[in-house]
């Protein structure tokens, strides 16, 4: 396969991750910032439980589907930058055709090279009427990421002028889609929200502790990046929907544990003795205690099969595949993105510059598999 028919290409790939760069609700007090790669990682994984439940209804999803409008509305957010909420819908509505025609515009230009049947998905997609179950899925999952940062923020700025009117609008468009299970159990609260929060905490987290670094990143967002490459990888090779599935969201919740844990850096997992195994076994026991009784039984072994050892091979009769050692690399690759994008920027650290040079020598040691040197190459070709 040429280059120029890849969808893994990093044009795209920098999209996505430059995403961190755009501030959401900036105009607002904020406990924390509040990015849009965040938001979008957060998103989807709501996108997941919704879809599940609805699968538990008889429904038929389609998660190809899922996945991919996922992205192409991301795509489409970027090339519309940080525009109010209100804004962006009443440009969307009264000039829509001049709207679509400037997204494909800003993507032909900067990603020129595309590859082409997933340009006319996108393209297809940004010019559809948006109905249909996976659609409305996004768009619950939307709306309720999108609550839970306000919810977040409400209380610091309830003497802002605007502010129970901006409450009333997001209260109004979740909703409309309270007839999706998932979003009434999110609503309602119990086990559900907690999932939805324990998500949430994700984006708490900082990648890279103690080392100075922009664009900070989060763990949530991180693991979309590493989701979204996954998954490009995956339509070049031609996987199948399941294993593409299976890719995809073992990326996306690869990190999970985490939230009980705390990164632990991996030169401290190396040379500590014994320590990586411990953290294992700990993780492991806090899953299976205050992760998965968050989720209805049905769901534990399709999660477990995800979170634990996401980086094995696994060939499994019921679940079905999952390529753990190239969902490593792309693991991998977004830690490199991150350091070299930070040393463009002009913040760099010895520690920083030593975990950048090793990420690079390893990829460019095992990373045959994903393209590494090519994809390593054109970041290094682009102007950051």
């Amino acid at each position: 396969m040429s280059h120029s028919s890849k969808a893994l290409n990093m044009s795209l790939i920098f999209r996505f991750f430059d995403a961190v760069n755009m501030h959401r609700w900036n105009d607002h007090l904020r406990p924390m910032d509040l990015t849009e790669l965040d938001k979008q990682a957060h998103k989807v994984a709501i996108a997941w439980y919704i879809g599940k439940r609805e699968e538990d209804s008889g429904a038929d999803v389609d998660w190809t589907k899922i996945i991919e409008y996922c992205m192409f509305s991301f795509m489409q957010r970027t090339a519309l930058t940080d525009l109010k909420p209100q804004v962006f819908h009443k440009i969307k509505k009264e000039k829509s055709e001049e709207i679509i025609d400037y997204v494909l515009s800003e993507f032909d230009e900067i990603i020129p090279d595309m590859e082409e049947g997933f340009r006319n998905r996108f393209e297809k997609y940004i010019r559809s009427d948006r109905r249909g179950l996976e659609e409305s899925i996004i768009r619950g999952a939307h709306y309720l990421a999108t609550k839970w940062e306000f919810d977040l923020i409400s209380e610091m700025n309830k003497a802002f002028v605007g502010i129970e009117k901006t409450r009333e609008a997001i209260r109004s468009e979740v909703e409309m889609h309270k007839n999706l299970a998932g979003v009434s159990d999110i609503l309602i609260g119990g086990p559900a929200k907690d999932f939805a929060n324990m998500i949430g905490q994700l984006r708490f987290q900082q990648r890279w502790t103690r080392t100075p670094r922009i664009p900070q990143t989060t763990v949530l967002g991180h693991s979309l990046m590493v989701s979204n490459m996954t998954y490009l990888h995956d339509l070049d090779k031609g996987a199948g929907p399941k294993q593409k599935y299976n890719d995809f969201f073992t990326a996306l919740f690869h990190d999970l544990p985490e939230v009980l844990t705390k990164d632990v850096i991996s030169p401290v997992k190396t040379n500590v003795s014994g320590l990586a195994e411990l953290l294992d076994e700990y993780e492991r026991d806090s899953v299976q205690s205050e992760i998965m009784p968050l989720l209805p039984e049905g769901w534990r072994s399709e999660f477990e099969f995800m979170i634990f050892e996401p980086f094995q091979y696994k060939n499994d009769p019921v679940h079905g595949v999952t390529d753990g050692p190239v969902i490593k690399l792309f693991d991998v690759m977004g830690a490199y993105m991150e350091a070299y994008v930070s040393r463009q920027y002009g913040v760099s650290s010895s520690s920083l510059r030593r975990g950048e040079d090793g990420l690079r020598e390893r990829l460019l040691r095992e990373g045959e598999p994903i393209g590494a040197a090519e994809l390593i190459g054109r970041l290094e070709e682009m102007d950051i």
